[in-house]
């Protein structure tokens, strides 16, 4: 036997032994009583955490402002001869009596020699702790099987993402990357519940006819106030949802309420609205048109008693200054126009299908920008419509007819009716609003 084997320093000193069962019994009445002291219970969570880095049980260990109780659980488990390490700024001050603020400091050798000359543990320090407190896994393997739960918690979004919302994969992608399912479940057996959740609830978005967040979330998950602001599944299916429609980022509770609605969740009937100039087919739409004044529609409105005539073209506008200048300009010769004020609301789709439900065709302008493209698509894959000066050569004229345009700036996005669309965009880079090309929208408008 080596020198260092004899005086303790053996495998306990230079391993964890956490993967070497004992070869002697250890005396667990002893033991309990020697190094089960309450008044040690730092020390063994010392000896644990180096068990679990697979680190060495060599050294000191050192315990800031021990209590009185602690210092005399170490002089009983060291012996009566043993005195603490002190710092080296306290090794010139006067003896400090049990309980002092001076630092506590034990080497684990020395433990380890104990436990072994005892017989309490004739294998040493570390299969002394396993019995006391259990196995110690390696912290190695315990991230390994933590991270293999947290990526089989995503698994409910894989299965979303491959069956049946192949557009979410980048959305996916980016949650995944972004740790808000870690700081929102915090365990991984909390985020499957979660994303089984979400999954669930973006599987069947964008709702079509639109209805009531409340009413969704009670038909979805049993709960009318599953989707309430602030909870984390809300947080997580909003997010989803705006990816499925593009809605823009925001904040607020008006945002959140038009985000819900352009996925057909309404938070109610009131708040959802369409402005509309020259539309007819109620006795409300047929004064405002005879008057030449725009009409707000809400959502309860067109769902009561939408317009019982259906023109043969409407024309569509992002913004709602291309609307009020056609008022101003047009009055009552203006013929059927239809602002989306931004994103489509649940109020827009509701009256732009049931127009195309009726044979009436869409003519559609919006920016000239990736914020426009993106509202374009999301209107497209909800009602069909056809560009009205929104092709790839109707922005080389306006940027032609525009020398102070605006850089384009922001994440490009596709247009589907216009493959060339964003490449022009890209090779331009300018930014042009619908108000730069008023003159040519209201021209169309005007018959001229």
């Amino acid at each position: 036997m080596s020198e260092g084997e004899m005086s303790g320093g053996g495998h306990p000193s230079g391993q964890t032994g956490t993967r070497r069962q004992p070869t002697a019994p250890v005396d667990r009445d002893r033991l309990t009583r020697l190094l089960g002291d309450p008044g040690l219970a730092w020390l063994v969570d010392r000896v644990r955490r180096r068990m679990a880095r697979e680190e060495s049980l060599t050294g000191p260990v050192t315990l800031r402002e021990p209590t009185a109780g602690q210092r005399a659980a170490v002089e009983r488990l060291l012996g009566r001869g043993w005195r603490p390490t002190a710092p080296a700024a306290a090794r010139s001050a006067p003896a400090c009596a049990p309980g002092a603020g001076r630092a506590l400091s034990v080497r684990l050798d020395a433990v380890d020699a104990v436990l072994r000359r005892s017989g309490v543990s004739p294998d040493g320090l570390a299969a002394a702790v396993t019995a006391l407190t259990g196995p110690v896994p390696p912290l190695a393997d315990v991230r390994e099987r933590e991270e293999r739960a947290w990526r089989d918690a995503y698994a409910p979004l894989d299965e979303l993402v491959r069956t049946r919302r192949p557009e979410l994969a980048d959305w996916a992608g980016r949650l995944r990357a972004d740790g808000l399912v870690r700081r929102l479940a915090r365990t991984p057996g909390s985020a499957r519940s979660l994303l089984d959740g979400t999954a669930e609830a973006l599987s069947r978005l964008p709702a079509d006819p639109a209805v009531s967040l409340p009413a969704f979330a009670a038909g979805t998950f049993g709960n009318a106030h599953a989707l309430d602001d602030g909870t984390p599944l809300a947080t997580l299916v909003l997010s989803g949802a705006r990816a499925l429609t593009g809605f823009p980022d925001g904040g607020g509770a008006e945002w959140r309420r038009e985000a819900w609605a352009a996925a057909g969740l309404l938070k109610d009937a009131l708040s959802s609205t369409v402005l509309t100039l020259g539309l007819r087919g109620t006795p409300a739409l047929d004064w405002s048109a005879d008057e030449g004044e725009p009409a707000a529609l809400t959502l309860r409105q067109l769902t009561r008693h939408p317009p019982r005539t259906a023109p043969a073209v409407v024309h569509v506008c992002e913004n709602p200054a291309v609307l009020a200048t056609a008022a101003d300009t047009l009055g009552a010769a203006c013929p059927p126009l239809v602002c989306l004020q931004g994103q489509p609301s649940a109020a827009a789709l509701t009256l732009l299908r049931h127009l195309h439900a009726h044979g009436t065709t869409l003519r559609y302008h919006g920016d000239f920008d990736w914020g426009g493209l993106r509202i374009a698509s999301a209107l497209l894959r909800r009602v069909p419509w056809r560009p009205w000066r929104y092709t790839a050569a109707d922005y080389r004229a306006a940027v032609a007819a525009t020398p102070l345009a605006s850089p384009l700036a922001g994440t490009p996005a596709t247009a589907v009716w216009d493959p060339d669309l964003p490449a022009a965009l890209t090779e331009l880079g300018a930014r042009i609003e619908e108000e730069m090309v008023l003159d040519d929208l209201l021209a169309d408008l005007g018959g001229r």
